[in-house]
């Protein structure tokens, strides 16, 4: 067996995955981390004086396979020209430790995103959703939008943003690549109300949604808040709402509902299943009509590996990237 790294960049990885598959291997890893075929310890949080970093480690059991992603989030990059989130995974064989590859994880991280995203949409949200209300239209957004279009038939989409034409210069880019209707709206209210389909991607640490803007039967993918202390939603949309997570510990520590916890506004036991448990068939819902449903979307890193993976696998069949020997 050849032995070496393969380095890839971030221009290789792009060329390797699309979300279409991502959404597939993201839901089939959902499944093995509920039936025991996965391990993923929980996140380490280094912070630093203007961010903070995060240590992702998980193995798998098919495709046999280990590695770690090392991200970080630094919300004043832009201004330096720097993306406000960077990563990079390392995969190794689980067999000897040898190290197989190191690649760009950017690109993984914002389609593991979106593609969990549609997962949790596939199987949560009204199958004839049309109108999304996308609430903060960051680096994120364009792979969120792509992801929904693949399990619902979105037609129409209502854009907010935080920073003055903010929304409107997403909607103008992102129109005719997505297909959709975009249209900016200068309210979060506005942004929600009549929406089927909710998506929350940004750092607030305080609600920006209240249960009064939310139609009967409304599903929220909640994916912003990703550490403790971020928070986007109303603690009573959490309370009236179905909730599914990606993973407890993980949500409760820092996803959607860590705020709520900690104050004693939702209680960890209304978290009604995680979404792998649903997939595996391990728990069923109880569901009134019209009832809100949220996924509480932390970011898992068996999903970060599981895509590696088969990006590695990948380049390896079309011999791209660059190899290291060692």
């Amino acid at each position: 067996m050849r032995r070496g790294l393969l380095v890839l960049s971030g221009r290789d990885v792009a060329r390797l995955i699309d979300i279409r598959a991502a959404i597939r291997i993201v839901r089939r890893a959902f499944i093995a981390h509920a039936e025991g075929g996965a391990s993923m310890p929980s996140k380490v949080y280094l912070t630093v004086p203007r961010g903070d970093f995060r240590a992702m480690p998980a193995a798998m059991v098919r495709p046999a396979s280990c590695g770690i992603k090392w991200v970080n989030v630094h919300p004043a990059n832009p201004r330096r020209g720097l993306p406000t989130v960077m990563a990079m995974i390392l995969l190794n064989d689980p067999a000897t430790g040898a190290p197989l590859a190191v690649m760009d994880g950017l690109l993984i991280t914002k389609f593991r995103t979106a593609a969990a995203g549609a997962v949790a949409a596939a199987r949560l949200s009204p199958r004839t959703a049309a109108t999304v209300g996308l609430v903060g239209c960051g680096a994120q957004a364009d792979a969120q939008l792509d992801a929904l279009k693949a399990v619902r038939p979105i037609r129409t989409v209502n854009v907010w943003g935080y920073r003055p034409g903010e929304a409107r210069a997403f909607c103008a880019r992102a129109a005719r690549r997505l297909g959709l209707a975009l249209r900016p709206v200068p309210t979060v209210e506005a942004c929600v109300r009549g929406a089927e389909l909710v998506v929350t991607l940004t750092p607030s640490r305080r609600p920006l949604i209240r249960r009064s803007w939310l139609s009967p039967g409304a599903h929220v993918n909640a994916i912003g808040a990703d550490a403790p202390g971020k928070q986007e939603l109303d603690p009573a949309i959490l309370r009236d709402a179905v909730v599914v997570v990606d993973e407890r510990a993980q949500a409760i520590h820092g996803g959607e509902v860590n705020v709520p916890i900690r104050r004693g506004q939702f209680h960890p036991g209304r978290i009604a299943a995680s979404l792998g448990e649903l997939l595996a068939g391990r728990i069923r819902l109880r569901r009134r009509p019209g009832q809100l449903s949220v996924f509480d979307s932390t970011g898992l890193a068996i999903h970060d590996l599981a895509l590696a993976q088969a990006v590695l696998a990948r380049a390896r069949r079309r011999r791209i990237g660059r190899w290291i020997p060692w």
